[in-house]
């Protein structure tokens, strides 16, 4: 009985660890999202797909593309509207308001990812924020985010098992 009640809090467990976020098969992706990624990103290659539930319980697929060397994560709905665009870049190449903001705030930090995040609203692209994931000088790691005129909007510590 202990082994049978074991094996099924583990089953459980794995069960709501990815509740939130499903990988999918790229072959498996509705038509009208990938049609809607390659329109965009014409030229990158698709990596990965999962599936998520947003908060209003509508299902959204991430795809993370692969253009020169570097990640682009595109939130797309069952219906082929992007929604969110997230592309990497070098820490170089931050707006120099930005990166200074970054600096003063977390000086010395090793930077692990570097990105913009654009909201998408009938097909127009809004910058939102910057997000950088780093290992700060007290050897923990933070995802924090700043706004594109430099003024800092947030950091949440993020833990050893990876969630923030």
């Amino acid at each position: 009985m202990r082994t049978l009640l074991c094996m099924a809090t583990l089953t459980l467990a794995a069960v709501v660890g990815r509740a939130d976020e499903e990988k999918v098969p790229l072959d498996k992706v509705p038509a009208a999202v990938k049609e809607a990624v390659k329109k965009r990103f014409p030229k990158a290659e698709m990596k990965d797909a999962s599936k998520e539930q947003t908060e209003d319980k509508k299902w959204v697929y991430e795809i993370t593309l692969k253009q020169d060397k570097k990640n682009i994560d595109v939130t797309v709905t069952l219906e082929g509207q992007i929604t969110t665009i997230e592309q990497e870049l070098a820490f170089a190449d931050l707006p120099k308001a930005v990166a200074a903001t970054f600096e003063a705030k977390y000086p010395k930090a090793t930077y692990t990812m570097v990105e913009s995040v654009s909201k998408v609203k009938d097909g127009k692209e809004t910058l939102e924020y910057y997000e950088a994931v780093l290992v700060a000088g007290d050897k923990k790691t933070y995802e924090v985010e700043v706004l594109p005129d430099g003024k800092f909007k947030s950091a949440t510590e993020k833990k050893s098992d990876g969630k923030g």
